[in-house]
């Protein structure tokens, strides 16, 4: 399927063309046939047979409705979320209304009529239709909903663990670890308290990368990881790095996603400042305009283009887990503006429950 931003990301509707899915069909209808005989259920009605009746109605269905969503799987690929559920839910309608007609047809055929059993079948045809209808997308909206959060769900734990590894070869690239090596070795002779200082600095950066924590950190955390990184670059940068942090009006109990600003910064030495004789600044602001937060970013663009390629995964991992924590509040926007590289975060204020409680109280 399309995001809004154009972004493509997986269906998160099953492959109904495979074993398992179809037997997920199966047992979804079976429920939903024993449901429903159990609600009709009295002295006059066979338990036995009304659910083999209605097993069989809802089989066809079901089967058939499973059959069309595997055929239609790339067009249903493309589209967005909100139109694909949409698409499937007119699909079903159309299975469940089709079958019902033909139900309805063949309960009136001289081979019914004439063995007695026509009383098995409905008297009315579109009462029968519409009421079909309407318990079809009762259900078939409650199983897009659970795959839809099931899907959801795994896309959050793969993206956290994306987000774990790409921090992680982000700390041991070998341009970082070995020059942070180096200028610790340097410093264990010239200055040994600044090279322990450093050594800390270097373990806090593993730390955070390999945290066990939940999905969310302070915002006051995450600030000082992303000024433990910059304090292990500055060694090796000196005076070329500059970094202006304009940060004090952001609440330090708000949450966020783990390493978000921390990689926005790292890119924005390597490529903003690494690549310059003079080196430049860094710029990261932040403001609370009622209950927004905005983070800026923004450092200067090498104005001799080198080798060097920009870097999309760290600003496309921010991007989808500022989607899924804050959803549609959540904006990330990032280009080339007037000789600077500016990256801009916006999401709504979640502060931590020992803090809302003190609000409360207050």
């Amino acid at each position: 399927m399309k995001t809004d931003a154009g972004r493509s990301e997986p269906l998160y509707l099953p492959d109904f063309c495979t074993s398992r899915a179809t037997l997920a069909t199966v047992l979804i209808v079976e429920l939903t046939a024993l449901v429903l005989t159990l609600a009709r259920q009295s002295a006059t009605i066979d338990f036995l047979s009304d659910l083999a009746r209605t097993s069989m109605f809802l089989l066809w269905i079901g089967l058939a409705g499973a059959a069309l969503l595997c055929a239609l799987r790339p067009p249903l690929a493309r589209m967005s979320v909100a139109a694909g559920s949409a698409a499937v839910l007119a699909l079903i309608s159309a299975v469940i209304a089709a079958v019902s007609v033909c139900a309805y047809l063949f309960g009136r055929t001289p081979l019914v009529t004439e063995s007695g059993g026509a009383g098995l079948f409905p008297p009315a045809p579109w009462t029968f239709v519409l009421r079909n209808v309407g318990i079809g997308l009762i259900v078939t909206g409650l199983a897009l909903r659970y795959f839809y959060v099931a899907h959801e769900w795994r896309r959050s734990v793969e993206l956290r663990a994306a987000a774990r590894v790409h921090a992680l070869q982000a700390r041991i690239r070998p341009h970082f670890l070995f020059n942070s090596m180096n200028t610790i070795a340097a410093l264990t002779r010239s200055n040994p308290p600044r090279a322990e200082a450093a050594v800390q600095d270097l373990a806090d950066l593993f730390r955070a990368t390999l945290s066990d924590k939940g999905d969310t950190i302070t915002l006051a955390q995450e600030l000082e990881v992303a000024r433990t990184y910059q304090r292990m670059e500055q060694l090796r940068l000196g005076a070329r790095l500059q970094v202006e942090w304009h940060t004090d009006s952001l609440p330090a109990s708000a949450l966020v996603p783990g390493l978000m600003i921390q990689p926005l910064l790292e890119n924005a030495i390597y490529h903003g400042i690494e690549p310059r004789p003079d080196g430049g600044t860094v710029v990261i602001s932040g403001e609370l305009a009622g209950d927004l937060i905005t983070i800026v970013v923004r450092n200067p663009i090498d104005p001799v283009p080198g080798p060097r390629e920009g870097n999309r995964v760290a600003l496309a991992n921010i991007r989808e887990r500022l989607s899924l924590l804050y959803g549609e509040r959540a904006l990330m926007k990032s280009g080339r503006f007037d000789g600077e590289y500016i990256v801009t975060l916006r999401f709504p204020l979640i502060e931590t429950p020992a803090r809302l409680a003190a609000r409360a109280t207050a």
